[in-house]
């Protein structure tokens, strides 16, 4: 049976938010695993505020928020392509759901590059239809998203399971031969460390290089080389927060031309260089 992934990539010094928060991630209902990689659980009772980084998979997420005293929130996160910075304050829980690269199109039903470096409010309650952000051009209607968002998804690890598991069989996903195409790209992006240029996974999987491009927008939300160079970064990242690896083979092992190339991608995206990041979790 697949498990929960247990790696830390992606967030910045994961020892520190282990420290301070609650954090653990759980498996959906398996008529959901095609499309969802797995559920994550945060809980927080801080006495000072807490920021969290975190550098984005490619992948969508809903999360529902909840803060002591306040009402919960839901919305709809894209692909971000950029840092994501959090700061909690207080006592509180997130409920988030993490789509796998290429999962989300059969929910949304319409091309997932709309939301890419975008959030979407969800409305909830007995009656509730997605609301679009503020400015934002995306105008989901009710064939491209939930009728409902759960109005509780609190309590228990499995109580919280529960509500999103309803959450996403209510919105009805239909199986998609690109999402599930789309996925297995992905996946093989993920796991296969050789997979460096576009034109050679093309070529692997007997694809023109525009059909490929076109269908990671459609399902992904981001092209098939952002995907390469943000999953190369990952493990650049995690790599640094084991120890100090040797740069230059590291950068030369995932496809970077040289070391400061690696460098570069790496401060700006995180904002520190890699050798200063590795230290100051030391």
């Amino acid at each position: 049976m697949r498990q929960p992934r247990g790696d830390d990539r992606g967030i910045l010094d994961p020892a520190r938010l282990r420290r301070e928060l609650r954090f653990r991630r759980h498996l959906p209902t398996p008529a959901l695993r095609p499309w969802v990689e797995h559920y994550w659980l945060v809980d927080w009772a801080l006495t000072a505020p807490f920021v969290q980084q975190v550098v984005p998979h490619p992948a969508v997420n809903v999360v529902f928020r909840r803060d002591a005293g306040g009402p919960e929130t839901a919305e709809l996160a894209g692909v971000g392509r950029t840092l994501f910075t959090v700061t909690l304050t207080g006592t509180g829980t997130v409920s988030g759901i993490q789509f796998r690269p290429g999962g989300f199109r059969p929910f949304w039903r319409r091309p997932v590059a709309e939301l890419t470096d975008r959030h979407v409010p969800l409305a909830t309650g007995p009656a509730a239809t997605p609301a679009a952000a503020a400015g934002s051009t995306v105008a989901p209607t009710p064939a491209a998203g939930p009728a409902v968002a759960p109005t509780r998804c609190e309590g228990t690890d499995d109580e919280r399971r529960h509500a999103l598991d309803a959450f996403l069989l209510a919105w009805a996903p239909q199986p998609d031969p690109g999402a599930a195409e789309a996925i297995a790209l992905a996946e093989t992006i993920r796991t296969d460390r050789s997979v460096l240029r576009v034109d050679d996974l093309a070529r692997r999987h007997d694809l023109p290089v525009r059909r490929l491009q076109r269908l990671f927008l459609d399902h992904v939300g981001v092209g098939p080389k952002w995907v390469i160079r943000r999953y190369r970064l990952l493990e650049a990242i995690e790599q640094a927060a084991t120890g100090l690896p040797d740069w230059a083979a590291l950068a030369a092992d995932l496809g970077y031309s040289d070391q400061a190339h690696l460098a570069r991608d790496f401060a700006a995206v995180t904002g520190r260089t890699p050798t200063g990041y590795a230290r100051s979790l030391r």
